[in-house]
């Protein structure tokens, strides 16, 4: 019993919130100090989050090769033996 509660304090205490970094900015007393440390963490978010997707420019273009892609592919079916 003694050997579970030791384990479980231990996952407990490794898996501390990610938040933790974010709290320790508002603690610099120096205020030019505490603007530049929420700027790095402005940063670290920014890189961390995903890139905006990128659409096409010519979705009508892209319409018009993937029927063709497909009527490729339909040709190619047609000319299969089926009953053979």
């Amino acid at each position: 019993m003694k050997l579970l509660s030791l384990i479980t304090l231990g996952l407990l205490v490794g898996f501390a919130p990610p938040s933790a970094a974010v709290e320790q900015c508002r603690f610099i007393q120096a205020k030019a100090e505490r603007e530049a440390c929420y700027e790095r963490q402005a940063v670290a978010l920014e890189a961390k989050r995903k890139p905006e997707p990128v659409y096409d420019s010519k979705p009508m273009e892209s319409l018009q090769q993937m029927r063709r892609d497909d009527e490729e592919v339909y040709k190619s079916l047609r000319s299969i033996c089926r009953g053979c």
